[in-house]
């Protein structure tokens, strides 16, 4: 096995070795469950391991995970300026919990001079480009440098998670991209919380499903798809994150 990522490949230049590699790694944790793929990340790719939390319940299930196996791993959340004071305050409850300390990545413009520059809240008109500017710009500038990134998300959430591997080449920012809990199920998440009293966002109990920033989640309907509170009315279901493009899914 490689043991680590070379230049080329952290410049974004995958090569035919590195595919066979990626592929390599999924079939050797063909079965593994999420403890043993975050310790084979931890493994393989500490101190150039990263994670990336929204403090979702399926993040949180992570980070309980991470504060067993590495608790050193660095977290951090993109902290937009529209998240909810309920998400805020779940990251001091982690940390007085954990001794984990998430690490707030920021876009580098305020709120008010990211509205007074575009004439008002540009998620009401313009959400894919709010979310390009105070999420994706930040990310790529948090990975830089790093091999590899957790993910919390779900195969069953989305069609672009559905075609995602638990070990990924992600092209969009350039690293290896892990998925402990790709082939979780709602209720694998909820029972876990429950077993270990994992903290967990209160407005989960509030009918919200799936929480992202304030002005752009509703709660949704007892029968409605988690996600139809995120971008309500629109048929926009993801932020950009996990978007796939050229050369990921199958994990290549």
């Amino acid at each position: 096995m490689l043991s680590k990522i070379p230049a080329p490949v952290r410049d974004g230049l995958l090569t035919s070795s590195w595919k066979e590699q990626v592929e390599q790694w999924n079939q050797s944790l063909q079965g593994a469950n999420a403890q043993e793929i975050l310790q084979f990340a931890v493994s393989e790719f500490m101190p150039r391991l990263t994670m990336a939390t929204a403090f979702g319940a399926e993040g949180c299930c992570i980070i309980h995970m991470l504060a067993e196996i590495d608790p050193s791993v660095r977290i951090f959340n993109l902290d937009t300026g529209y998240q909810f004071a309920e998400t805020l305050e779940l990251r001091e409850r982690i940390k007085r919990r954990y001794g984990i300390e998430v690490e707030y990545v920021r876009a580098e413009s305020t709120i008010a001079e990211y509205e007074a520059e575009h004439g008002g809240p540009l998620y009401r008109h313009r959400a894919d480009q709010c979310c390009h500017d105070r999420k994706i710009v930040p990310l790529k500038r948090a990975v830089a440098g790093y091999d590899a990134w957790i993910s919390a998300i779900r195969a069953d959430q989305t069609p672009d998670r559905a075609k995602a591997a638990k070990i990924a080449w992600d092209a969009k920012f350039r690293l290896v991209k892990v998925n402990p809990l790709l082939d979780w199920t709602k209720k694998d998440v909820w029972s876990y919380i429950m077993k270990h009293d994992i903290p967990y966002n209160p407005l989960h109990d509030l009918g919200y499903p799936s929480i992202g920033c304030a002005p752009c989640t509703q709660p949704v309907a007892q029968g409605q798809d988690d996600r139809a509170g995120r971008w309500q009315g629109t048929v926009k279901k993801e932020c950009g994150l996990h978007v796939l493009e050229h050369s990921e899914g199958s994990g290549i």
